[in-house]
């Protein structure tokens, strides 16, 4: 893809709009919209074009993103609102979003139907790896057309092909647990060793660079530390993607306890309140069950 390359950019969210800032500074010509206009308004400083709608904004465009949040969400701005019939032969979408494997396929095969080629590309880093352009984009579709999208990936972080189509995003599903366990191991863990009468904070610092070592522990162990919960990723973004992974367990026959059990805690945190909350903040809901504050001895 050259530089002159146009891209459109649909969701400019938590997580789209630093990655269409990302893209604005390496030089390509950005047309974004988000359901609520003020979102992709705010885009026009760092060079972007707003469309008033969808459809708008794909008009003429080489590369189409999606950050949507779920596959709902996306079928719908492609089908029901008319992008794909908007999108030029040729053009190619990559959705970022993080939606069911199974979706991401049917959505390609639709789209291939009338010349569009569809990558599923769901991303991991957070809003601080979009800001920074560290993302890990896991791609999944035809290998060449991943290959040929280079030079757009670059700004974004580090693109993996990982299989055929749907594979995208199956690997980000296998992230999300990953993610979910271990927030939970790390913040039973910090209820642990103050119990015990030690400081979170130097228990954090002590096992840095241990076996235990992880961003996880990095990013949202010093949230748990600060008591910063201000959404990065919501939990109730964290329990859809669980609720994903429990539904491909089904599909493939697997018995997944350690990502079942995490599972049910989020959904109880999140009927409790905690939707908008990080997830790094399943912490307050397993201080709530134990009956404990940081205070406590």
């Amino acid at each position: 893809m050259a530089a002159d390359t146009k891209i459109a950019f649909l969701g400019t969210g938590l997580m789209g709009a630093p990655m269409a800032r990302r893209l604005l500074k390496a030089g390509f010509a950005v047309s974004v919209w988000n359901r609520a206009a003020d979102k992709a308004e705010a885009l026009v400083a760092d060079g972007a074009s707003h469309a008033s709608s969808p459809t708008e904004a794909v008009h003429d465009a080489d590369v189409v993103f999606t950050m949507l949040s779920d596959g709902n969400a996306v079928g719908d701005v492609l089908f029901d609102k008319g992008v794909a019939s908007a999108m030029r032969k040729g053009a190619v979408l990559i959705d970022t979003s993080s939606i069911s494997p199974p979706i991401a396929r049917d959505h390609s095969a639709k789209l291939k139907e009338i010349g569009i080629a569809h990558i599923d590309a769901p991303v991991s880093g957070g809003v601080v790896g979009a800001e920074a352009g560290t993302l890990a984009i896991m791609a999944g579709g035809d290998p060449e057309t991943v290959e040929g999208l280079s030079e757009i990936f670059t700004p974004l972080g580090r693109v993996t092909y990982v299989g055929p189509s749907g594979a995208g995003q199956i690997c980000k599903l296998a992230n999300q647990q990953i993610v979910a366990v271990t927030i939970g191991a790390v913040a039973e863990a910090m209820m642990l060793v103050e119990a015990g009468g030690a400081d979170r904070a130097k228990f954090r610092d002590a096992i840095r660079g241990g076996f235990a070592e992880s961003r996880i522990l990095e990013l949202h162990g010093e949230r748990m530390v600060n008591r910063s919960f201000a959404p990065g990723g919501p939990s109730r973004l964290q329990l859809k993607d669980l609720d994903a992974v429990a539904a491909m367990a089904e599909l493939y026959h697997l018995d997944l306890p350690l990502t079942e059990k995490v599972r049910g805690e989020f959904r109880d945190f999140v009927s409790d309140g905690g939707a908008e909350t990080d997830h790094s903040g399943l912490l307050l809901h397993l201080e709530k069950i134990n009956k404990r504050t940081p205070k406590d001895n």
